[in-house]
């Protein structure tokens, strides 16, 4: 059986991830009390003794934990920003070309982040394929429910009588430094950053990712695009090319609870959008951990997710 260690699942990853683990019976989860989670040797023997360890930390404690960790065998699946770019680790996005094999014979994974992983899908075939150039300029904005910003940010919007201000979206990262961008530009093979627009809004989960593109930046058409994607995502079990089934709209939450990813085409012959939609919990954290796991065991990667 497979011993797995969460060091931060008292936090909205980790618990995502601890719950889903519950529940099968291949795994046995090494816990921790709560006195012990905040104990530097009981943390140390914890994940040394895992086969497998989640870190669901701020990016300094992220780093801290892997200092700690000297057994060659412990694989480790961190979800923080901490080692994205990091040398030494494989970006966790198996639907990438050539990724899925890498993450199955790695011992140190970096999760994707949730917007990255969003505008990843959506670009990296289109450069990788010649579609659209390296230098292209990029605008990109990023609708998320606020589960994303983890439990103090959860509190502050389910407080009865909270501020008005968040009865509307509210975009962020206004400096232009979101912390995403640099492994949306390593991955993508970007020359430069997106203009990049998240925006928080007033639900719980689910988001919803556009890319916009000019027709001149191009080298195909919305259809040609699409079969692009087809092919790309073909092996997929988790991505999907997603047709528009709302009368004209697009909703945010329309993979929330969801594992799985859509991928939409929109626009016109002069402007087209590209659009994916994904539970920030799921495909966006938690669910992508869990597919990373699943791939290191050599079993189903789908394994315990709700696609």
């Amino acid at each position: 059986m497979t011993k797995v260690f969460i060091d931060g699942s008292s936090g909205t990853t980790g618990l995502r991830i601890y719950d889903r683990l519950l529940s099968r019976d291949d795994i046995s989860l090494i816990k921790l009390t709560e006195a012990k989670r905040k104990d530097p040797d009981s943390r140390r023997k914890a994940a040394n003794d895992a086969d497998i360890v989640f870190l669901c930390l701020p990016d300094q404690a992220s780093i801290e934990t892997v200092s700690m960790i000297d057994n060659p065998d412990t694989v480790i699946i961190d979800t923080s920003t901490a080692h994205r770019t990091a040398d030494g680790w494989d970006y966790g996005f198996p639907e990438l070309r050539g990724k899925r094999e890498i993450i199955r014979n790695s011992k140190r994974i970096a999760n994707p982040g949730c917007h990255a992983s969003g505008v990843i899908a959506l670009v990296e075939p289109l450069v990788r394929s010649g579609v659209v150039s390296h230098d292209i300029k990029l605008s990109v904005f990023s609708l998320t429910g606020y589960s994303g910003g983890g439990k103090r940010m959860i509190e502050e919007y389910e407080t009865i009588g909270r501020n008005s201000l968040l009865d509307a979206p509210r975009m962020y990262g206004l400096g232009q430094n979101h912390k995403h961008l640099p492994e949306i530009r390593k991955v993508c093979s970007l020359e430069s950053d997106p203009i990049f627009c998240p925006i928080v809004a007033p639900y719980y989960s689910g988001m919803e990712v556009a890319v916009m593109i000019h027709s001149s930046d191009c080298r195909c058409k919305m259809d040609e695009i699409k079969e692009l994607y087809r092919e790309y995502y073909d092996m997929s079990s988790l991505i999907r090319i997603s047709e528009d089934d709302e009368n004209g709209f697009m909703s945010a939450s329309k993979y929330s609870g969801l594992d799985s990813m859509g991928i939409s085409v929109t626009g016109n012959e002069e402007r087209i959008v590209l659009v994916a939609r994904f539970d920030n919990l799921g495909k966006g954290a938690s669910g992508a951990a869990i597919q990373n796991m699943n791939l290191v065991l050599g079993i189903d990667e789908t394994t315990g997710l709700n696609i």
